[in-house]
């Protein structure tokens, strides 16, 4: 439960000095990210922030959940706000979640644990990439009683990959993310330009080799189909959510195929480009996939990431049929600059936002937001 009480400027009383090294009491994501900017090194920083090609997928997500406009409700008595929700069946206080990104210790010394605890503070969902610094069983073992998920890449190693899925069930994960759409690295000029490597005292954890990166090559070893989604239900013991889904009649044949949920995503602008963005891909997906069950007999659910930076953001997203969203770069910046406490500070800041935005909508909890709270603008 959020409690929406502010404090206001007394007449007369001076306002705020305008001091650049005062923190902002408000979420300012530009900031945070030039302050994360100027403790990473170059190459780093740009392969957290840089994108595919022209980066134009990259440059359009956060308007493209403006081009939607709020219809909100009045005379609805809301005083206080629930964010809570379920996803897959496992409690959280916030429909905002991290999602997985790759070699955390870039940012900060202890990496995924570093973010796992501060996720874990704010009742978030975690989900913790193949490509991490810390193995399955050490992110897990940080906060045990809070829910993560895994995402798993498929690797060359067909054995490696399959042991993996293994390992996030038994490690108590609560579902294996599958990502679809990374048959083979994006162009990403950035990384290009820097030669981009992982430094040298840093380990890919998960994989077998330092050689073994998922697409590495078109290499179809590397690559999914619809069959896997069944044959990692199994292997896991987990249910099976798909991340990379822009098209509604491929959202479809995932769930036929045993998928509990899809994901619309871009890969943060770092795959296909141009490609549409996922404010803009989320409606089709909701609509195909609409009245279906997943495995368990419950209603298969939609997840989305890709540019969301504000509490109204996120309920444009959820009005648009995401049970939740997902956070990367602002993660990112988070941890780079505040370890645990910086990224608590993000997942935090964005739900508050969203809680008073869903006040202003006249909205006391997530279950209240429906399609007829947005228009097209």
């Amino acid at each position: 439960m959020t409690g929406l009480t502010q404090r206001r400027r007394d007449p007369g009383e001076e306002p705020l000095p305008d001091d650049p090294d005062r923190d902002p009491p408000f979420l300012d994501l530009d900031r945070l990210e030039r302050e994360a900017r100027g403790v990473l090194e170059p190459g780093v920083y740009d392969y957290y922030a840089g994108g595919a090609e022209t980066e134009t997928t990259l440059a359009e997500a956060p308007g493209s959940w403006r081009r939607w406009r709020l219809r909100p409700h009045v005379l609805r008595g809301v005083s206080e706000v629930d964010t809570a929700t379920t996803l897959l069946g496992s409690p959280v206080d916030t429909p905002v979640g991290v999602a997985p990104w790759a070699y955390q210790a870039m940012a900060h010394p202890e990496g995924e644990l570093a973010t796992a605890r501060g996720a874990a503070a704010t009742g978030s969902m975690m989900c913790v990439s193949t490509s991490a610094n810390h193995t399955v069983e050490e992110v897990a073992r940080t906060v045990p009683e809070a829910p993560k998920w895994y995402q798993l890449y498929r690797l060359h190693s067909p054995e490696h990959t399959a042991d993996l899925a293994r390992r996030a069930g038994e490690a108590g994960y609560r579902a294996l993310v599958l990502t679809v759409d990374l048959p083979l690295l994006g162009r990403r000029k950035r990384d290009l330009v820097h030669d981009f490597a992982l430094p040298a005292d840093l380990r890919m954890a998960n994989h077998p080799t330092a050689s073994d990166r998922p697409g590495l090559s078109a290499n179809a070893s590397a690559t999914w189909t619809f069959d896997d989604i069944g044959r990692f239900a199994e292997l896991s013991g987990l249910p099976v959510v798909v991340k990379g889904v822009l098209r509604g009649d491929d959202a479809a044949r995932c769930v036929q195929a045993g998928a509990s949920a899809v994901w619309v995503s871009t890969h943060g602008g770092r795959q296909v480009d141009p490609a549409v963005s996922s404010a803009y891909a989320l409606p089709e997906v909701v609509t195909a996939v609409r009245g279906e069950t997943a495995p368990d007999g419950s209603d298969v659910e939609v997840y989305a990431d890709g540019g969301v930076r504000t509490g109204s953001d996120v309920l444009t997203a959820l009005a648009l049929g995401a049970r939740a969203v997902f956070l990367g770069r602002p993660t990112a910046w988070g941890l780079a600059t505040g370890g645990a406490d910086g990224v608590a500070r993000v997942l935090g800041g964005l739900t508050d936002e969203l809680a008073h935005t869903m006040a202003l909508c006249g909205l006391a909890d997530v279950d209240e937001i429906g399609a007829d709270l947005v228009v097209r603008a």
